[in-house]
């Protein structure tokens, strides 16, 4: 299970590019395993350290920058998450701390991970995000009342499916939502068994 999301306060970390893909957000090379750990160094590599393959920090990037070191927000752009489905991408931006994602527009099958990953992708304009960065001060994030607020009192909401909502506030993966129904399916599977024995192994004929 993932780690319930409700409300969430920190200083959003501002990455505002437009089509930032799964390869930037951790390429390939990176990837040395099939498990969810162990990815957190290799996030954002290509930008974040001075040589491919190396660990220097690349101070002109925003990861680096001491101010934004306990981040659990990025701010992003247009189609966050664009190019392939791999899912460390997901993987590797939870191993690091992020818990939410705000961007103009996600790429669905990247939104569709952060969910099953306790990750929140929340759209709102740009004149919103414009107005996030430029406060420079934590937000707050509430998925109940599905609203994003700076601290002086300005508010925003934002789209999110009934579905997708409820696994994150639950903590729940797709696999978890399906057993929140399990009593429901076990009868089912009774009553078919009952209608049709013969298509099930081992039933008597």
């Amino acid at each position: 299970m993932a780690k319930a999301f409700e409300i969430l306060i920190s200083l959003p970390m501002p990455l505002i590019r437009d089509n930032i893909d799964t390869d930037q957000i951790i390429p390939s090379r990176e990837m040395k395993s099939t498990g969810k750990t162990g990815l957190s160094d290799g996030l954002f590599a290509g930008w974040r350290y001075t040589e491919i393959g190396g660990r220097e920090p690349d101070t002109d990037f925003v990861m680096n920058d001491p101010v934004y070191a306990d981040s659990q927000i990025i701010l992003g752009g247009t189609n966050f998450g664009s190019g392939s489905s791999r899912e460390h991408a997901v993987w590797a931006l939870s191993e690091y701390g992020f818990r939410a994602v705000i961007a103009q527009s996600f790429a669905p099958i990247f939104a569709g991970n952060c969910v099953r990953n306790g990750i929140l992708p929340a759209i709102l304009d740009a004149a919103a995000i414009t107005t996030i960065e430029r406060s420079k001060t934590a937000v707050t994030v509430d998925l109940r009342a599905q609203t994003i607020a700076t601290a002086d009192g300005q508010i925003w909401s934002f789209p999110i499916e009934a579905e997708a909502k409820a696994m994150l506030l639950e903590g729940l993966d797709a696999i978890d939502l399906s057993l929140k129904m399990a009593d429901e399916i076990t009868a089912w599977q009774q009553a078919d068994r009952a209608m049709r024995p013969w298509i099930y192994l081992g039933a008597n004929r």
